[in-house]
């Protein structure tokens, strides 16, 4: 990601007056019950860490990365304040996805990289669940940021998929890797 992107979404995390309550995404409220209670947790494109800060409460540890530093420190201070113990880290995607061992739950939320679907997968261990949301071309004008019709589908077809939708602009998949 080029710097000018990078100082784009500090920019965008730092106009924010307050960061998000730990909570999961919207998307995958309904399906709260299927994320697992122990184990490791990657969320890719973590922003100021809601989702990161909600997934330690469960009881998981947790990495978050995103190319803000702003993003990054909001998430520290959340994580900070709820009393939990949460890894974030400034990093840049485009590199591919952090080292580290297999997961059991990756969540991405309104990050889009096709090229990191089979790293995504590959990062699941058995048993493990995805929890993937994008932008797509779905109901909104397409764009190069935006998923055609049926790309998780596709791209995640190896996954036992436990639910997905498609309309109003997103697309969404919540998928687990066969044992």
């Amino acid at each position: 990601m080029s710097a000018q992107d990078r100082d784009r979404w500090d920019a965008v995390y730092g106009g924010r007056a307050t960061p998000a309550p730990p909570r999961l995404p919207a998307v995958f409220a309904a399906y709260r019950s299927h994320f697992p209670r122990s184990g490791a947790a990657l969320e890719i494109a973590c922003g100021t860490g809601a989702a990161s800060v909600w997934l330690a409460q469960r009881g998981l540890r947790v990495h978050g990365v995103d190319v803000s530093a702003t993003a990054i420190d909001a998430a520290r201070r959340l994580a900070r304040t709820a009393g939990v113990t949460a890894r974030f880290d400034m990093f840049d995607l485009d590199g591919g996805l952090p080292p580290g061992d297999l997961v059991q739950v990756l969540l991405c939320h309104k990050f889009r990289a096709p090229t990191l679907y089979n790293p995504m997968m590959a990062r699941l261990a058995p048993g493990g669940l995805l929890a993937i949301c994008v932008l797509s071309a779905v109901g909104a004008e397409p764009g190069r940021f935006r998923a055609a019709a049926g790309e998780l589908r596709s791209a995640f077809g190896g996954l036992d998929v436990i639910a997905s939708g498609e309309g109003d602009g997103q697309a969404w998949l919540l998928a687990r890797r066969p044992c």
